[in-house]
């Protein structure tokens, strides 16, 4: 992230793009999965307390680690430090490249967003280490945004290939995370809570980092642990929202027709017995992270504004309400004055028009950039917490008042770009993606606009 081209910025963005970078990392780091699983686990003796229930270790003949998502590695760490030689094995799934230094669960590595050979290789492996345990044992579930992806078992009459069709169609026709997680639900035998179902009737905690607006347990990496809300009928709703019943293979319509038939079963509900023996915690979540960027921003000296840790929708349409709140603060100072720092979190979606390359963060950063031009008092930045935006490997993207101009020294056009779904090729030239690598955590995205002050 440099500010490249020709063009120079002036010291007060210059001085903003650092400040705004200091706010993201602090977020960031709030909400380090290792941390988390710190603040929530201890051991005293032989109790290992989770939040507010304690655990007798010497009533278990075994504990296991099992798990999937993008920070699984560094939660599995964590618990390996806490209980030491109490874990006698284990097995979770993460995406390339998110690994960590552990020494009884073995790692394994698979595809994400669309899953792959390697995770189903992982989930199957998972599922039977689930299913062997007995109910003198505690097995420790480590969940994190990713976990549905990366743990894919789909039921029988369903293939890895149809399941990965399926997983493009939705996201491409911009189907939000709670609705993909639905139709993943329902073709999985291992989601929808049925992987608590796997490891009844051993004792079952789950520790959980949320991506998914509102926290919803059954949502979250589609609830492997967690009594399942949604239906067969819901599926078939969201097919038809969308218009993508002929899209779709047909295994998959015919396997949920006959569900919401009430010819397949349904995935396990809330007071099934299965849940009695299952605790399930959230340990992270969007607003420790966006309230981490306050406090700095803060310390920084600028007034602030959480907008809502649930936003969601199209991610352009988004772009155009984050801009209008900035220009009115930089031209009114209402509903607060400047310096401010507006945040936000949640997740959007982008509905794909062009050929290009980038990801949702990207695409804001590109759209607000258009909407803020000339303005040049205001600075944003919108980053997913796992460090990858979408196919790529930049986390999002930094925009202010001078990205057109900028763009034009360069010879580039910055709306053919946006209409191409291309903001990655576009930032990258002009030096202003925000890369971070894998942040081994994920709990949706953050994003931070500043307004200057009047001075």
């Amino acid at each position: 992230m440099t500010g490249g081209g020709p063009y120079m910025v002036s010291k007060r963005i210059a001085d903003m793009r650092k400040d705004i970078t200091e706010i993201y990392r602090v977020g960031l780091g709030a909400v380090e999965p290792g941390a988390a699983v710190r603040r929530y686990c201890r051991i005293d003796g032989t109790q290992f307390t989770v939040h507010d229930t304690s655990y007798d270790l010497d009533l278990f003949e075994n504990v296991f680690i099992i798990g999937a998502g993008k920070a699984a590695a560094p939660m599995a760490k964590a618990l390996e430090e806490i209980l030491g030689k109490r874990v006698k094995g284990g097995v979770i799934n993460v995406k390339y490249g998110h690994l960590d230094d552990v020494k009884k669960v073995r790692i394994n590595e698979g595809g994400h967003p669309v899953p792959d050979q390697a995770g189903m290789d992982g989930a199957r492996e998972i599922l039977a280490a689930a299913k062997k345990a007995s109910a003198k044992d505690l097995v420790i579930c480590v969940i994190s945004g990713g976990g549905s992806a990366l743990l894919p078992m789909p039921v029988s009459e369903v293939t890895l290939e149809e399941k990965q069709k399926t997983t493009k169609i939705l996201l491409e026709c911009g189907a939000t995370i709670h609705e993909i997680n639905a139709v993943r639900k329902h073709i999985s035998a291992v989601k929808g809570g049925r992987l608590a179902h796997a490891v009844y009737p051993a004792t079952l905690v789950s520790l959980i980092l949320s991506d998914v607006i509102g926290d919803d347990l059954d949502v979250i990496a589609s609830g492997q642990t967690a009594p399942d809300s949604s239906t067969f009928q819901d599926c078939l709703t969201i097919f038809d929202r969308y218009g993508i019943r002929d899209k779709l293979p047909r295994s998959i319509l015919q396997y949920v027709l006959k569900g919401a038939e009430g010819k397949e079963a349904e995935t396990p509900k809330p007071g099934d017995s299965i849940f009695e023996r299952t605790q399930n915690l959230i340990i992270g979540n969007n607003l420790q992270c966006v309230l981490a960027a306050q406090k700095t921003a803060e310390d920084l000296g600028y007034n602030t504004l959480v907008l809502s840790t649930m936003v969601e929708g199209e991610t352009r349409e988004v772009a155009k309400v984050h801009a209008a709140i900035a220009k009115e603060i930089s031209k009114t100072g209402i509903p607060i004055k400047g310096p401010a720092c507006v945040l936000s979190g949640g997740e959007t979606t982008v509905r794909i028009r062009g050929k290009g390359l980038g990801g949702r963060n990207q695409e804001f950063a590109l759209a607000i950039g258009l909407e803020i031009t000339e303005w040049d008092r205001i600075v944003a930045l919108s980053i997913g917490t796992d460090g990858t935006d979408g196919p790529t490997d930049a986390a999002g993207a930094l925009a202010d008042g001078t990205m057109v101009e900028r763009s034009k020294e360069l010879g580039l056009d910055p709306w053919a770009y946006l209409s191409d779904n291309d903001s990655y090729h576009f930032f990258e030239q002009l030096g202003d993606l925000v890369k971070t690598g894998p942040t081994n955590t994920n709990v949706m995205d953050l994003r931070i606009i500043l307004i200057a002050g009047d001075t």
